[in-house]
């Protein structure tokens, strides 16, 4: 296939939901500003144990140079499962529902919280190109209870989905608690996003009981050409009354840093939510993306009892098959000896009740 002006901005919209490079025709936007820290420079935020994003070259050579790797997607892949939510879960218990990709609904002490919603056709800042949905949300939006809050990991297209929030922000008007930065982002689309911005290792109240921290992890943010970590991204730990759930939305592994000091900080874990997709080439996803070996890792590391694996097999933002991650995911778990029942790859509208 001849490499033309519009296939080059085409794989840049398809490249930009986890690399953040394909705005180029997109102004200068608004950024974060704020004290410097040991996060964050004074223009860009930046983690310590982490390391910087691919290059627009290496971006190029991944999406020109070796696309006869990439496996080919069914154009649909149905969830056998749909949910339909109960009004409120109360008491001690905890329920939650994959909606798709890294979307979950998480239900308890009369909360409804909703993280990373993405509930769009494509995650993309353009309509014509970019990842497209593979299978419905596991929850139709027609079918939501009442969101009270909405946790929003990072900018990435696959993550913060402004059409989502404007809608979630029309229908509930809930609170979005983001890190420092993607206020910005959401409020320059939409003023009336009730978004309050904090930084890595705040605890915010959310009410009944329940509190998220906001912690470090691996990855970096962008929506465009001019704003690459100009707004922080993180992971979550939830204090519910079931136990503490770490909700880790997107994450390379590294060495295991940032898993084992959740682990020290917040630890004993209930349950873990983690990535176990979007991973091939290695030389290029390593640093940002786990594989399922590597999920295994990162749940000895924290230590939670038990982990749900996400962020596959819904938009198809890299090279392996639709069925690699969660086939991937047992192997691993014999090679280390784990029972298959403590990580579990889910599918959307699937459960789990703790």
């Amino acid at each position: 296939m001849p490499i033309t002006r519009r296939r080059v901005l085409g794989v840049l919209a398809g490249a930009g939901a986890l690399v953040g490079v394909p705005s180029l025709w997109i102004s200068r936007m608004k950024t974060y500003d704020g004290p410097v820290s040991d996060h964050f420079d004074g223009l860009t935020f930046f983690d310590p144990d982490g390391a910087p994003p691919r290059s627009l070259g290496e971006v190029l050579r991944w999406q020109l140079g070796g696309r006869g790797q990439r496996a080919t997607w069914p154009d649909w892949a149905p969830s056998p499962h749909a949910d339909t939510p109960p009004a409120r879960v109360d008491g001690e218990n905890v329920r939650l529902s994959f909606v798709g990709h890294a979307s979950w609904l998480i239900q308890t002490g009369g909360l409804n919280i909703l993280v990373d919603p993405v509930w769009s056709t494509r995650v993309s800042p353009v309509a014509w190109a970019g990842p497209k949905r593979h299978n419905d949300p596991g929850i139709a939006f027609e079918k939501l209870p009442k969101i009270d809050v909405v946790l929003v990991s990072h900018g990435h297209y696959d993550h913060l989905d402004i059409a989502t929030l404007s809608r979630l922000t029309k229908n509930f008007a809930p609170r979005v608690i983001t890190p420092l930065g993607n206020d910005v982002t959401m409020r320059s689309w939409d003023s009336t996003i009730k978004v309050e911005a904090f930084d890595w290792h705040d605890r915010v109240e959310l009410g009944g009981g329940i509190a998220v921290h906001l912690v470090p992890t691996r990855h970096w943010t962008a929506r465009g050409m001019f704003d690459r970590n100009k707004a922080l991204w993180a992971s979550f730990v939830l204090e519910t009354p079931a136990g503490k759930i770490y909700v880790v939305c997107d994450s390379g592994y590294g060495d295991g840093t940032h898993f084992r000091r959740v682990a020290e900080k917040h630890g004993p874990l209930r349950l873990a939510i983690l990535p176990i997709g979007a991973y091939e080439p290695r030389w290029f996803m390593r640093d940002q993306h786990m594989n399922p070996e590597d999920a295994v890792k990162a749940l000895a590391d924290c230590g939670a009892q038990a982990a749900l694996g996400h962020h596959h097999g819904t938009f198809q933002l890299t090279d392996e098959a639709i069925d690699a991650p969660a086939k991937a995911l047992v192997e691993a778990l014999d090679a280390a000896k784990i029972p298959q029942e403590r990580f579990v790859a889910m599918q959307p509208g699937q459960v789990v009740e703790i």
